[in-house]
């Protein structure tokens, strides 16, 4: 029986991503995901919103919500709008900065919220004798932590003359993805994190006391975990550390009309990853950063660090954290496509330094050449190979279709910066400059 070959394509790609499956029926079975599900609005899309109800708590109609609490109707229409931007140290995922403004109504785009600004010299982007950064709403969704139709504005931040500041990439991004839309690029992201708590990743322990008669390592304390194998996608409370956070992360991510595709505990204890995607162009590093908005939001509220940083624990025996990135384009999608992938391939590889440079900080201590990684200093592609700078899904060399998963990527990489320099590099000329002043900002460990 013929298939409809995008909704196929699509429906594979989102298992791709979401599950990491390796069996055909399991791309098969997975149901196409369609832009019509998520219902959120862009800078690009200037469409409404519609708001989603909150499945963490059972709430009040308005009306009784009012009348218990007293609120004239003028006051129940009121909107919280969480401004929400990048800080000094950038995209990398750890400094996130917000602060309310009230509407009046609830904006049915993007393009109806007002202008703001902030101190810049508190956030170390600007000097305090000229501190004003604007605030230019980019995208917004629905407010999950909050009851009530309210909503989260991520922004853009621009000096006075509206130009973008450094920490600032989405404008840049965006006039990347615009040269050639046509393509319709998607974007899976593999977005990994480490929870630390008192000072340590969780389920790692807080004694440095040994065991008897074990020698002087002090990797052998009581409760040291055991080898890498035991962790990744397991269930129980002596291999699964932090699972309630990651499950709320989920269901606030969902509340808020994010297209996120699934969640899975990780090779390290206390390590875990949730997939972006897929999206199309500018909409991955939307999704991205508010994503992570939330999972710091989430943390914040259980005392518990969400931790970005691509090699937390300082030793091979462990992987590091990335922030792997799958990629198509409408041509790679269709019959022949794998031709297209292959040629990107190459062209990513004479781009290697070009992309390392731009792909997180702190990445070398990741990209070893061990735990499934290839070395920051050499360059391969492959198909299943999961130590390869590029990965070619099985599925892909087999049906000539399909799509790539750049796996260089560090787990605080600025999401718009490699969504945009992918397609760069493998559509267009791949001699973009605009990131040539930029330098990945990012955590240290934690």
């Amino acid at each position: 029986r013929k298939l409809n070959t995008s909704m196929y394509a699509k429906s594979w790609f989102v298992a791709a991503v979401a599950c990491g499956l390796t069996g055909a029926d399991a791309f098969m079975a997975a149901p196409a995901l369609t832009r019509a599900n998520v219902r959120v609005t862009s800078a690009s899309a200037r469409t409404g919103v519609a708001p989603l109800r909150n499945p963490l708590a059972a709430r009040k109609s308005k009306t009784a919500r009012g009348a218990a609490s007293g609120l004239s109707k003028m006051q129940m229409a009121k909107v919280k709008a969480e401004y929400i931007w990048v800080g000094g140290r950038g995209g990398g995922g750890d400094d996130y900065r917000s602060k309310t403004r009230v509407l009046d109504s609830m904006p049915t785009s993007v393009s109806e919220l007002p202008l703001w600004n902030y101190d810049g010299s508190s956030t170390g982007q600007a000097p305090g004798a000229d501190s004003e950064i604007f605030l230019q709403p980019a995208f917004m969704c629905k407010d999950p932590m909050r009851e009530g139709d309210h909503i989260l504005v991520l922004c853009e931040m621009l000096l006075p003359d509206m130009t973008p500041i450094k920490e600032s990439t989405r404008t840049l991004a965006d006039a990347i993805f615009k040269q050639a839309p046509e393509e319709i690029p998607w974007f899976g992201i593999e977005q990994e994190y480490t929870l630390f708590q008192d000072g340590r990743p969780m389920g790692w322990p807080a004694s440095t006391a040994r065991p008897f008669n074990r020698g002087p390592d002090p990797m052998f304390q009581f409760g040291y975990p055991g080898p890498q194998g035991a962790y990744y996608c397991a269930v129980g409370a002596d291999v699964a550390f932090g699972r309630l956070i990651c499950e709320k992360h989920l269901d606030l991510c969902l509340a808020a009309g994010l297209n996120v595709g699934g969640i899975n505990g990780e090779v390290m204890p206390g390590q875990w990853e949730y997939q972006v995607g897929p999206c199309v162009g500018i909409e991955a590093g939307d999704h991205m950063h508010v994503s992570r908005f939330l999972l710091n939001r989430v943390c914040e509220e259980a005392g518990i660090i969400a931790s970005f940083d691509p090699k937390p624990m300082p030793s091979d025996d462990w992987n590091g954290a990335g922030c792997h990135t799958n990629f198509s384009t409408k041509k790679m999608r269709e019959d022949g496509g794998y031709e297209i992938i292959k040629d990107a391939c190459e062209k990513l590889g004479k781009n290697h330094q070009k992309h390392i440079r731009l792909y997180g900080e702190g990445n070398e201590r990741r990209l070893t050449g061990n735990c499934e990684t290839n070395s920051i200093d050499s360059f391969k592609w492959a198909v299943a190979d999961r130590g390869a700078s590029i990965r070619i899904p099985r599925f892909t060399a087999r049906d000539n279709k399909g799509y790539m998963e750049d796996r260089r990527p560090s787990s605080n990489v600025d999401p718009y910066v490699v969504s945009s320099l992918i397609f760069d590099t493998c559509i267009l000329n791949g001699d973009t400059k605009v990131f040539d002043g930029y330098e990945a900002k990012s955590v240290t460990t934690k």
